[in-house]
């Protein structure tokens, strides 16, 4: 065995260290790695949570990708997709496509005795995801479409539901307008109510029959206003991205699901800044902590460097051994730091303790994700840099004389 790393073993594991201020300066250190590794946990994890969380709600609802034609633009009234280039078929077969689901969409005015709200209806097709939209639903359920006819049963959200004084079951009338047309009256039987707790969705959009916008838009019976394309992990939209392009047309265009509220996307950009900041700062202070221990730890040794050097030990080799001995000291900090860590975030995902204004965070319930990668990363990281961080403190060693490290001890 290496010499540096059995010599700082032994001091690490010495019974002296229990009764003099080695003792204080140990507990010290070890502190502030387990509350630098809390910390950066909790940040990474909620910060990485939230990410994900917003963007598999704008997804679900909406599809990772959306296509739709160039003669939409931005109203909400969809064009007709155009057919040429579009190859639906193949878009299907992709690798990473889990789903697709036609639709279009009208906006509107929902409005009874009690208010009124402007909506967008979105219609959609037999081939809705049910399943999927199943995670927003706090009542009731998803209208059963089969393009037969016409379904007026609708899903609105809980912020329209809480407006107009709605709940499942309930009637209610809304008025569609066409250009330079008389207004369009439906009635509509209130099925489901769905929170997505992202304000720009729950404000507007309501689920019903595609039929209904077709009739009102004079949409031929096979036409549809947009595809919303599904993947099977929300991490793939910008891999796939390009891929979706090539199979519908030059006449239609492909939009990611961030990119559709780029607000949304603005905050979502806000916790890479931060969770860097916080991790950065955290960083420095273990640093600090940990060479101020090393510091310490070598006035207090120094007869015992002065005799080690008498004996012939290397500079090099004492260095390394006072280096080791701290990095053994981090270790239970490490995983004290670790344990309360991942106790705190587990207890926070399964029973979500700490809740958010839905409004301001885009999410009611604080997230987590406990990565594996980045959980073992940020103490594999923390250890790395802080024995980069001792190399140049431990350089006083070298100002040590051993005759008078002797004399004086």
């Amino acid at each position: 065995m290496k010499f540096p790393l059995y010599f700082s073993r032994k001091i690490a594991f010495s019974k002296d260290n229990k009764n003099n201020l080695s003792r204080v300066i140990i507990f010290i250190g070890r502190l502030s790695v387990a509350l630098g590794i809390i910390v950066s946990l909790i940040t990474v994890s909620t910060g990485f949570g939230s990410k994900k969380a917003i963007k598999e709600r704008l997804a679900d609802f909406s599809g990772h990708v959306t296509v739709k034609s160039t003669r939409s633009n931005s109203s909400y009234n969809t064009s007709v997709l155009d057919k040429e280039g579009l190859n639906v078929p193949k878009l299907k077969q992709l690798d990473d496509v889990e789903s697709t689901q036609k639709y279009a969409t009208i906006t509107g005015i929902m409005r009874n005795e009690h208010s009124f709200a402007g909506i967008i209806f979105k219609g959609v097709g037999k081939d809705f995801d049910s399943l999927r939209f199943k995670k927003f639903l706090v009542a009731g359920k998803t209208p059963q479409i089969t393009e037969k006819g016409y379904n007026n049963g609708v899903t609105i959200s809980e912020k329209i539901a809480k407006d107009l004084h709605l709940k499942v079951n309930d009637s209610i009338v809304t008025v569609f307008a066409k250009e330079d047309q008389k207004q369009i009256y439906r009635k509509f039987q209130i099925v489901g109510i769905y929170k997505t707790d992202i304000k720009m969705i729950d404000e507007q959009f309501v689920i019903g029959d595609i039929n209904h916008v077709r009739k009102i838009l004079d949409m031929n019976p096979e036409d549809i206003g947009g595809i919303d394309v599904f993947f099977k992990n929300v991490n793939d939209i910008d891999k796939n991205f390009p891929q979706v392009e090539k199979l519908i047309g030059y006449k239609n265009y492909a939009e990611k699901a961030t990119e559709k509220f780029p607000q949304i996307n603005d905050w979502i950009s806000i916790f890479d800044v931060n969770i860097a900041l916080i991790i950065s700062i955290m960083l420095i202070v273990v640093i600090i902590n940990i060479i101020m221990v090393l510091l310490i730890l070598i006035i207090e040794r120094t007869n015992s460097i002065g005799l080690l050097k008498t004996l012939g030990a290397t500079n090099a080799q004492i260095r390394a051994t006072f280096i080791n001995y701290t990095l053994i000291i981090m270790v239970p900090g490490l995983i004290y730091g670790n344990a309360i860590g991942l106790g705190l975030l587990l207890i926070q995902k399964f029973f979500g303790i700490i809740k958010l204004n839905p409004e301001n965070y885009y999410v009611s319930v604080v997230p987590v994700d406990l990565n594996p990668v980045a959980i073992l990363s940020i103490s594999a990281g923390i250890l790395f840099i802080s024995g980069l961080a001792l190399i140049i403190p431990s350089y006083l060693i070298s100002k040590i004389s051993p005759v008078k490290s002797i004399k004086y001890s």
